[in-house]
This record gives C-alpha cells, structure tokens and sequence, in this order.
C-alpha cells in the first residue's frame, strides 16, 4: 500500500460511470477541488447515507468550485443496483476501481466474508480532495467503515482554505 502525500500529484485514473461515461481524474477537475469518495460497495449501509448525504450537498460543493464523485471497486451490476435502490441520480457514480489503482492511491482493502452479501475484494472508505493540477490536498483513508468525515465539516474546511489560501498539511514525507 502506497503513502499518498499532500501537494504530490496522485496517480490519474479512468473509471466507469453508471450514466454509461466515463470518469477519468486528469478530464474533470473542479475549480478549487476534485471530492473524491471511495465508498465500499452495495453491501454497505453507511455507504449508502454517506452518499446520500452528498447527493444532497452537491449544489452546496458546486457553489465552493468543488466536483464530486463516488466510486467503488463494484462490478457495473452492484453499482446500477446502488444508485437504483438508494436513489443516486444526480452524484457521479463510478465502479469498476481496479486492486491495482485502489493500492496505487492508497486505499484499504478487505476480503468480502463468505457469510456475506460482500464481494471477493473491495476498498475501504476514503476521501480525497484533489487540486486541479491534480496534486493531493486532503485525505482521508480509513480501515473500517465507520466514522466518515462529517461533509457539513469538510465544506467549512474548504471555506476556510479558500478564504485563507490554507495550504495543505501534512506534506513532508
């Protein structure tokens, strides 16, 4: 697993998207910010409000020149079945995130229980706000599900940097 650093460019990558395009981190950069959130799948229910929870703030992080997109290592079947039973209609959805780019950003990974409605593998939850030339500002990366940053708190946060030229933290290796 791979150490991503604050102020270093994090590795592009294309994925699929449930409204059948395509997401590729270098083609759609926000104007401050790139949110990325890498839910764990269909099986999870806190993945399930979390990105519930963003599908509402979405106009709140547009007007902060913030765009945001989920993504999980989900097949395009689960990830259908995700943003149809949980009413995902406006918030990108990707699937299809690679072992390989998941170890690449840094990502945890657990082995689905055979007991389980879990897949083979899939990522923990993780969050990241990228800069437009696609440097690390903000990470997130979590070995569990629970305790996700709280979006409301993230917004103020991102107020505060835009309005202060905060720079990111946690940059020496």
């Amino acid at each position: 697993m791979s150490k991503l650093i604050p102020t270093q460019s994090i590795p592009d990558f294309t994925v699929p998207m449930t409204d059948g395009g395509q997401f590729q981190l270098s083609q759609r950069a926000g104007d401050n910010f790139t949110l990325l959130l890498f839910y764990r799948g269909l099986h999870c229910p806190i993945c399930k409000g979390q990105l519930r929870d963003l599908q509402k703030k979405l106009n709140d992080f547009a007007e902060r020149g913030v765009t945001c997109v989920a993504i999980s290592m989900d097949d395009q079947k689960r990830a259908e079945q995700s943003a149809s039973n949980w009413g995902i209609d406006e918030l990108m959805l990707g699937y299809g995130l690679t072992e390989a780019t998941a170890r690449d950003l840094g990502l945890y990974l657990s082995a689905g229980r055979p007991d389980s409605s879990e897949p083979e593998l899939f990522s923990e939850p993780a969050l990241f706000l990228v800069r437009p030339d696609q440097t690390l500002y903000f990470a997130s990366v979590q070995s569990m599900p629970f305790t996700r940053p709280p979006l409301d708190q993230l917004m103020m946060g991102i107020d505060y940097a835009l309005a202060n030229d905060y720079p990111a933290r946690g940059e020496q290796d």
